[in-house]
């Protein structure tokens, strides 16, 4: 009788051997003044005064660079939208335009996946400052099975996954990967 309620709790925890997370950076709310860093899978919107045929959107693709008119690649991947404005007006005055100009701002944001116990499973575009549960909403809100106490996450570029307590301050990034696992009672 005893072995009993031991076996039905075990059945019950779908950490899957991970441990609870419930505080840290993803709790807490984000600086108003932090750069957004770019990476693949962002879109660009590049002005350069002057110069109409040059604005545009340009993504910035997985090796990380943003392909330009007159002037090429440009690293993108690690700098902020200001980096690369910077970056494509020394190129552009080195033998392109007179005194350029240039403007680059986060037009579409890297999206965030979500999958599970969701009612609509997929990709979605990133929101800055975006909850867990705004991500949740987004797709459509949970299942009947879902477990609404917890959610995975995975981080953009890393193959390991956390368990974070899902509450209203838990924020996600572009590029997470959302994982709601199913309740069993």
């Amino acid at each position: 009788m005893v072995v009993l309620p031991a076996l039905l709790a075990s059945a019950c925890s779908t950490l899957e051997g991970h441990q609870l997370i419930s505080s840290g950076e993803r709790y807490e709310a984000a600086p108003a003044t932090a750069p957004y860093v770019l990476d693949a899978g962002d879109v660009l919107h590049v002005q350069v005064y002057g110069e109409a045929t040059i604005a545009g959107d340009y993504t910035v693709e997985t090796d990380g660079m943003v392909d330009l008119p007159l002037i090429g690649r440009v690293a993108a991947a690690g700098k902020t939208a200001a980096d690369v404005a910077a970056d494509a007006t020394t190129r552009y005055g080195a033998g392109y335009l007179k005194t350029p100009s240039v403007t680059a701002e986060v037009r579409q944001y890297r999206p965030f996946f979500i999958l599970g116990e969701v009612a609509l499973a997929g990709q979605y575009p990133y929101v800055p400052g975006m909850s867990a549960q705004a991500a949740i909403a987004v797709a459509k809100g949970f299942s009947p099975r879902a477990n609404q106490k917890f959610v995975f996450i995975r981080r953009a570029g890393s193959d390991h996954e956390d368990a974070f307590a899902l509450t209203p301050a838990l924020r996600i990034y572009p590029g997470d990967t959302l994982r709601v696992t199913e309740r069993y009672f």
